[in-house]
């Protein structure tokens, strides 16, 4: 690159290259020289070193955007920064003050339900360009915290939901967190551990204004200790009930 910027900014120079090609400093030139005449077509191994109607410099004027004037021209460099988001962030979307590694500071408009891994392109928060080029791109890569409550699948979420052995046995209401808030849902009599239970529109947002949605999975939980009288119980519940799960799944 430093070889292109001394080409280009010297008139001789820039018409010695391209006479010369890679080898400018060294020698003559000597395309026109028997035995030469096909420099520049095609080599007997098929590689191709032909540059149109231009030389060498014209070449490199392509890539860099310099002028003939001698100033070299380039775009800066796209840059790629990470965001933590968490989860309700990620799904409400919206104006969110960022800073970077290199001291900047700027609010970004999130996406509503954007995704863990997805980039979000800020054009022209790049590299500043050289020599009046334009500025790069800054990419935003997401990175979704863990959350304490929800497991992300897709647009779907997912969460365990304690229940007790009666009011599986009995059925009853269970109130469920959200990302929003929380929602009721019924837990039908006679659910076993596992069975998972659906909120529709309770997941995540998509760019189209679909919805994924909550599934709650139930998992039985006994007490730790049980005092006389739930003692009591469960021993006349033993003694009265006909349901026997193992022999029941022989």
């Amino acid at each position: 690159m430093a070889e292109a910027y001394e080409v280009l900014s010297d008139a001789g120079k820039r018409e010695r290259y391209d006479r010369l090609g890679a080898n400018w400093r060294d020698g003559e030139d000597v395309s026109g020289a028997p035995g030469f005449e096909g420099f520049g077509r095609a080599s007997s191994d098929g590689v191709r070193f032909e540059f149109g109607d231009g030389g060498f410099s014209d070449f490199f004027e392509s890539l860099f955007g310099s002028t003939r004037t001698g100033e070299v021209r380039m775009r800066g460099a796209d840059l790629e920064a990470v965001v933590d988001l968490s989860l309700e962030e990620a799904a409400a979307g919206g104006p969110l003050r960022i800073s970077l590694e290199d001291g900047r500071s700027f609010t970004v408009n999130v996406p509503a339900g954007v995704r863990d891994g997805q980039r979000i392109r800020l054009a022209g928060r790049g590299g500043e360009g050289i020599g009046g080029g334009s500025t790069g791109d800054l990419y935003l890569r997401v990175h979704l915290r863990p959350h304490s409550t929800f497991r992300v699948d897709g647009r779907d979420l997912h969460l365990d939901v304690p229940v007790t052995p009666w009011d599986a046995a009995l059925g009853t209401t269970l109130e469920l967190p959200t990302l929003t808030g929380s929602a009721k849902i019924r837990l039908p009599a006679g659910s076993s551990s596992g069975r998972r239970l659906r909120l529709r529109g309770q997941g995540m947002p998509d760019r189209r204004g679909a919805t994924g949605d909550l599934y709650a999975r139930v998992q039985i939980v006994v007490p730790h200790e049980l005092d006389e009288r739930e003692r009591q119980l469960f021993e006349e519940l033993r003694g009265a009930s006909s349901f026997h799960p193992q022999a029941s799944a022989q």
